[in-house]
């Protein structure tokens, strides 16, 4: 377990160094007197939930002119209103033909209920992992809970890996290495790289030449009826304390289900050869987190579950630290960016 910055567990309530950041500015009500409110929602009598808030978006035009990163969006089902959104680093057109760089297939947080791929505070994020790694970044446009319940999400990120395995984009086509692939998500898009990871595993010769060699979870969310003692400690939390994450899961799973869903606490529902196929393909997990995240617990108990399954894993949990750090403090972000990086050299060392 690395060692972190004992800095870090000071962090201030409501962040008021980051409240130039649209994520850190959508605490509208406090969360424990008004969890919904917190999100910019209000909770209708049938259960369904009017959203106040339109989370500021940065447009790709805001990108041109960049040295150093091209983007675009893709749509994949107009039905649906789902697409990608592409970080192309420029160095990858200066070593075509020569080199193509690895695919990094990502998915959002947001708890499947909130944010998007263009979400302005996933900028620096996005141009990160593009750029000092470097990969090719796919970023997935999935529907929202609750108007689209889980496994919805589930369900248009795998679509979105047929897509992409499929798609004549020119610039995937000519600068992504499909071989060297890699599915990571944050907070929720870490459950999401977990689930559809379990899925994609079983369908890998129907996603070539798409080749995917491991997951990233990074700070994943993932719950269960009974807290945890990092959940407890987080009780008076400001930005995510259970509370919040209770009416994330409320509005994200299946009607009737509880925390203890497969959805949210896969734990409880592991069932005999279901990780066969992953340590047949080679594949590892890497999982990062920080122990002062409400979530820490869930993360720690998922890795020690998949360790126990034969399952490769790399943690890279980290003393200190608050859900989301890595999005909003560029120091974490860097070091995140490392940490990924010597990830994916290993499996060039180990080829």
């Amino acid at each position: 377990m690395n060692a972190g910055s004992k800095a870090d567990t000071k962090r201030q309530s409501k962040f008021p160094s980051l409240m130039a950041d649209p994520i850190a500015a959508i605490s509208f009500a406090d969360p424990h007197a008004d969890p919904y409110g917190h999100m910019g929602l209000v909770r209708n009598p049938d259960g369904s939930v009017t959203r106040q808030f339109e989370h500021p978006k940065t447009p790709v035009s805001s990108y041109d002119g960049s040295p150093i990163l091209l983007v675009k969006d893709v749509p994949i089902n107009q039905s649906k209103n789902t697409g990608v959104r592409i970080f192309l680093p420029k160095e990858a057109l200066e070593s075509f033909p020569g080199r193509k760089l690895p695919l990094l297939i990502y998915f959002h947080s947001g708890g499947f209920v909130i944010l998007s791929v263009a979400t302005t505070g996933f900028d620096d994020f996005h141009r990160a992992l593009a750029t000092e790694v470097p990969f090719v970044v796919v970023s997935i446009e999935h529907r929202l809970a609750p108007e689209h319940r889980l496994p919805a999400a589930y369900e248009d990120c795998l679509e979105a890996l047929h897509w992409i395995k499929n798609s004549q984009d020119e610039w995937l086509e000519k600068y992504a290495d499909l071989s060297n692939s890699f599915l990571m998500g944050s907070s929720s898009g870490g459950n999401i790289a977990y689930h559809v990871g379990l899925s994609a595993s079983s369908c890998v010769d129907d996603l070539k030449p798409l080749n995917i060699k491991g997951l990233i979870l990074h700070q994943a969310f993932f719950g269960g009826n009974k807290r945890t003692e990092s959940e407890l400690r987080a009780l008076n939390d400001t930005f995510i304390p259970p509370c919040v994450t209770d009416v994330l899961w409320e509005l994200s799973l299946p009607v009737g289900a509880d925390r203890d869903h497969e959805f949210s606490n896969p734990v409880l529902s592991i069932k005999p050869g279901q990780f066969d196929q992953i340590k047949a393909l080679g594949w590892k997990i890497l999982m990062a987190g920080y122990e002062n995240d409400a979530l820490f617990d869930r993360q720690f108990e998922i890795a020690k579950m998949l360790e126990g399954e034969g399952v490769p894993v790399v943690t890279n949990f980290v003393e200190g630290g608050y859900h989301g750090i890595d999005m909003f403090e560029s120091t974490k972000t860097k070091v995140l960016c490392e940490v990924v990086k010597e990830f994916i050299i290993s499996f060039v060392t180990t080829a």
